[in-house]
């Protein structure tokens, strides 16, 4: 008795890796630095673009915080990342090979702003707020670069202090909108946050605004990466990881670019990110 062509095929499948089964789909993930909505509005044309680029299926994969974006690239739950300077380092000690592909061209100097509420009478200096001592401030999430590790740096450098030490009571807002709002309605007296998010406020006549205002910039740093695993050529092919290279510099979609909101994307390599990484080790940020 013959056997069916579909059961001898069923019984093929059975025998052979997940990924030789169909053609892969390249999932992403991107740090919540900003509320869900904004953010899937955001990357679900990306991956479309993406998608139409690459030749194969493309899935944006959102994550609760920027932990889990770092885990679901360590477990391959997805193999292309959009990070912050710090979670992309994390990122890439965790998974061998991982390298940072681009960057956004703000991302090599990019800075924090100190933001406050107004009712605190701070103003904007091109010093650091030393008045500020004793007042309540928010980081944004506890491995944000932007919103901990560089504000936290530049703390201890300027005052000579530990946060908990200048600030009468520190808290973490978990995302840079977030802290908007809570300086804005006077939750927190001061905060540090994206500048980039700050100015897209701004833009889009937030009245956040009006109630929070900036005191204080720092130094600039390199922060946001797209960051990819090193297997991917092993699964989609040799110079797949450069192709998502060269689709994601050749971005140039203005309603693309403004979401995120750059103005372009540039390559970038690991060793951009080396004062972060020296930085992490200092403040014991990384494992």
């Amino acid at each position: 008795m013959r056997t069916p062509i579909r059961l001898l095929l069923s019984a093929l499948a059975l025998t052979l890796p997940i990924a030789a089964q169909a053609q892969d789909t390249l999932y992403f993930s991107a740090i919540p630095d900003e509320d869900e909505t904004r953010l899937s509005e955001r990357f679900d044309k990306v991956a479309d673009y993406l998608t139409n680029e690459l030749g194969v299926p493309v899935e944006f994969v959102p994550v609760k915080s920027y932990p889990a974006a770092v885990t679901a690239f360590r477990n391959d739950q997805v193999q292309l990342a959009w990070f912050g300077g710090l979670s992309g380092v994390q990122a890439r000690m965790l998974v061998p090979d991982a390298r940072a592909i681009a960057q956004g061209d703000e991302d090599q100097n990019f800075v924090t702003y100190f933001i406050a509420n107004t009712k605190t009478g701070l103003t904007e200096s091109d010093d650091f707020p030393m008045a500020a001592k004793g007042m309540s401030f928010t980081f944004g999430a506890k491995t944000s670069t932007s919103g901990r590790l560089m504000p936290e740096y530049h703390i201890r450098e300027e005052t000579g202090q530990a946060p908990e030490d200048f600030f009468g009571r520190v808290g973490f807002s978990g995302d840079h909108s977030q802290t908007l709002r809570l300086v804005a309605s006077g939750a927190w007296q001061v905060g540090a946050l994206n500048f980039s998010v700050y100015d897209q406020a701004v833009s889009d006549g937030a009245p956040e605004v009006e109630t929070a205002r900036i005191i204080w910039k720092t130094p600039p740093y390199p922060d946001y990466n797209w960051t990819i695993r090193g297997d991917v050529d092993a699964r989609w092919g040799e110079g797949f990881a450069d192709r998502v290279q060269a689709a994601l510099i050749g971005m140039d979609d203005p309603d693309l670019l403004t979401a995120f909101p750059r103005s372009a994307f540039i390559a970038a390599t690991n060793d951009d990110y080396a004062p972060i990484e020296t930085i992490g080790q200092q403040l014991d940020l990384l494992e």
